[in-house]
């Protein structure tokens, strides 16, 4: 493996919300609006339900009304979008009916931030103005960008017609103790995904250009990865290793992010109701 830095033409792929790696395509604006318009129909289908309820309450004065009627639009023109999308990392009905999923620009899953300032700015560019200002933002943005997704570092893809790659091949032996070893911290999300790519389809490759490619692969994995495996490790078994620890490290991550939760959940629980760590009122159960 030499210090040269490779030139590499890999397919665009993403990782979901669930961590399933697929070769996905940035969403038409077409599709895009179609998308939107469904959102825009279920937003007003629950303004209207809101607002009957609203017309029941009994006993507010014009003050009282006119406020609790500016929470329930904000709440509906904002607060609903930002909450169904944080939720459900990415989708909203409109987007589970034509296939999309809004993600970060490196293909990560999109969080609260991320969805409060596509919200927030969908008002300006797509309600106040009627859809004119996302649709000139997108068209001359080559993944189809509106203002909200430039400023919040999202992009929404094209999710139905994504192939689930083939299971990572087990970690070699051979390279079980160096990798519990090795740092491999600087590995860059994009660089990873494409040599997860290339593992899961290198079967169906010609054997020369599957060599060619693991080489260049190995080469540029190398420069982030230390120490270096051991000398006259074969680059794909390289690639393999690396990638099984970084998965195992990732997993080791969340499950003792999962045991924090549960165990703060616990004190809570535990913690008497009029206690400074308890989240419970008195008579909750």
């Amino acid at each position: 493996m030499t210090g040269e830095r490779p030139q590499l033409a890999l397919p665009p792929e993403v990782v979901t919300g669930e961590a399933v790696a697929l070769e996905l395509r940035p969403a038409s604006f077409a599709t895009r609006a179609l998308a939107q318009t469904v959102d825009l129909l279920v937003m007003a289908a629950f303004g209207l339900v809101v607002g009957v309820a609203l017309a029941q309450l009994p006993g507010l004065d014009e003050a009282a009304s006119q406020a609790v009627a500016l929470v329930a639009v904000v709440g509906v023109i904002v607060g609903l979008p930002v909450t169904v999308e944080t939720l459900t990392r990415g989708r909203s009905l409109g987007k589970v009916a034509a296939g999309l999923r809004v993600v970060r620009d490196d293909g990560g899953p999109v969080r609260f931030r991320h969805a409060l300032v596509r919200g927030l700015l969908a008002v300006v560019e797509i309600l106040a103005t009627l859809g004119s200002i996302a649709l000139i933002t997108s068209l001359l943005n080559s993944r189809g960008k509106r203002l909200g997704d430039l400023l919040a570092g999202t992009f929404v893809l094209r999710e139905r017609g994504g192939s689930a790659l083939a299971p990572l091949p087990p970690m070699p032996p051979e390279l079980a103790g160096w990798a519990l070893q090795t740092d491999l911290a600087q590995l860059p999300e994009p660089l990873a995904v494409g040599v997860r790519r290339f593992l899961g389809g290198a079967g169906s490759l010609h054997p020369g250009s599957r060599h060619q490619l693991g080489a260049e692969l190995a080469t540029e994995v190398a420069r982030y990865v230390a120490p270096p495996p051991p000398p006259g490790t074969a680059p794909e078994r390289f690639l393999v290793a690396v990638l099984v620890e970084r998965g195992r490290r990732d997993l080791e991550r969340l499950n003792r992010l999962e045991a924090d939760r549960a165990a703060r959940r616990g004190r809570r629980r535990a913690a008497g109701v009029l206690s400074a760590g308890s989240s419970r009122l008195l008579g909750d159960p």
